[in-house]
């Protein structure tokens, strides 16, 4: 029991400024162990006392920042080399000293629920946690959290987690895919790299879009006024949105990194998006731009081709009809590629377990196209084609050592005449063309390539990299203006 002079000096308490608003507080995405973004300028940001000067140091070189009179600074380091250790401190009236901070590469690795996915529920965990223990990849997991509005105070990041090194222990609940990415980075480029993982199974696009950047487009329009709906009944409830909701993910989930330095982006997502895949032709660039804008930069972005599985019926099209929108991004936006894994899926688990093989081929586009190894980063390319009677020749970009096929016939090819009804066709590799033909269309139109919800195709480059799915018609789409 309290004597009364300490029950006196407790219920005084209450009325003196409280210290810990004075004390300098860091956004919660800096902890020990993080990796800080290489070759460019370092943002450092967070709270303290309104007009307090607040210090950042990194390995000697020294900014200064004062807190506004809402308690907010922001500091910005120059660029800096890459490097293992570094030493980091942030001091106002008091003085944070990090440990085990590294400055490397940073890529935010986002999407549903492949990516959410975890070592632990993925092939062979022994094994991969064996080599698993790497100083020199770090990983940071942004928990699951949905908002009507974007989220800018520390105090609303309870969901952020904290930096962790690379080990048995840390790998087995973080995104398996992630996780074989940057292992698979880090090992090629000898540098830190860092993954900021942000995920939330069975998610649409949408979520992962700012209300603004869907309310400037007129095709995506009604998601905003969807969001609002959602903001109104929230005001009204209080009840927090699902995680479905336009915008939600983006406010809780992605907007709270923003400004954290950062090299790029890694995504696998669309099967929430699949009966709309016609607009996800609007939709995905719209998203990848919006993170862009965002950032202030044209980052890397590298996507996930969705896998085959047969979503009701193996012989369907609504897969590769999203499929065919993720290869249109590429060809929209600058600096954007798609990993293809139509060899890595599983006929009746919309989650394969094999993400060692998507992390890996992630990190082949990014080797090639990030950082210009000289390797081959994607298979084989659908280019042009040419009918000539009864044959259609078709040639290709990306073919790397050459075209091949993993067994002696060319499996996933068919033709289709004036009718439009496709027929399986022949399919013979001459030089760097494939020429296709079949006895029931004499006069061909247009030949598809893996064009099924669950494809199974054999065309390789001999780099050992799958040909993209593609067709050579312009047809309309069974989700033609889906919504």
């Amino acid at each position: 029991m309290l004597s009364r002079p300490m029950i006196l000096l407790a219920a005084c308490a209450g009325f003196l400024p409280a210290t810990a608003f004075a004390d300098v507080k860091p956004h919660p995405l800096f902890t020990d162990n993080m990796v800080l973004q290489r070759d460019a300028e370092i943002p450092v940001w967070g709270k303290a006392e309104p007009g307090e000067k607040v210090t950042v140091t990194l390995s000697g070189v020294a900014v200064t920042a004062e807190a506004d009179k809402d308690g907010k600074w922001i500091a910005k380091l120059p660029a800096t080399k890459a490097a293992a250790s570094a030493v980091f401190t942030i001091e106002g009236k008091n003085k944070i000293e990090f440990k085990n901070v590294a400055v490397g590469d940073v890529w935010i690795c986002s999407g549903q629920s492949n990516m959410e996915m975890t070592n632990k529920s993925s092939y062979d965990l022994d094994r991969v946690s064996a080599g698993a223990k790497n100083a020199n990849l770090r990983l940071f997991t942004v928990n699951k959290k949905t908002s009507t509005k974007p989220l800018t105070d520390a105090d609303d990041l309870k969901h952020f987690s904290k930096w962790s090194e690379s080990g048995p222990e840390s790998i087995a609940q973080f995104s398996a895919v992630a996780y074989h990415f940057g292992q698979n980075l880090q090992n090629s480029l000898k540098i830190p790299i860092g993954l900021i993982h942000t995920s939330w199974g069975g998610t649409p696009a949408e979520a992962w879009t700012s209300v603004e950047a869907l309310q400037a487009d007129e095709q995506l329009k009604h998601y905003a006024v969807k969001n609002q709906q959602a903001a109104e009944q929230f005001e009204k409830d209080k009840k927090a949105v699902g995680p479905n909701t336009p915008g939600s993910l983006y406010n809780a989930m992605l907007h709270p990194l923003l400004p954290f330095g950062i090299k790029g982006a890694i995504w696998y997502q669309g099967e929430s998006n699949a009966g709309r895949a016609y607009e996800y032709r609007t939709l995905f660039p719209a998203m990848i731009q919006d993170w862009r804008t965002k950032w202030g930069s044209e980052f890397p972005f590298y996507a996930v081709m969705l896998a085959p599985w047969h979503n009701g019926d193996a012989d369907g099209v609504t897969w590769p009809e999203l499929r065919e929108a993720q290869v249109l991004a590429t060809k929209k936006l600058k600096n954007v590629g798609v990993a293809v894994i139509n060899d890595a899926g599983d006929l009746y688990d919309i989650h394969p377990r094999d993400k060692q093989t998507v992390g890996n081929r992630l990190a082949l586009a990014a080797r090639a196209g990030t950082y210009g190894q000289k390797i081959v980063g994607s298979g084989p390319t659908y280019k042009d084609s040419k009918i000539d009677g009864e044959k259609v020749t078709l040639t290709f970009e990306n073919l790397g050592g050459g075209l091949v096929g993993k067994y002696a016939t060319l499996n996933g090819f068919t033709v289709c005449g004036e009718d439009k009804y496709f027929y399986p066709a022949k399919a013979v590799i001459v030089g760097g063309t494939i020429e296709v033909t079949s006895d029931k269309v004499a006069k061909p139109v247009a030949v598809r390539f893996g064009w099924k919800n669950y494809p199974v195709v054999n065309l390789y480059n001999k780099d050992g990299l799958p040909a993209v799915p593609f067709r050579t018609d312009d047809f309309p789409l069974t989700t033609n203006y889906k919504k």
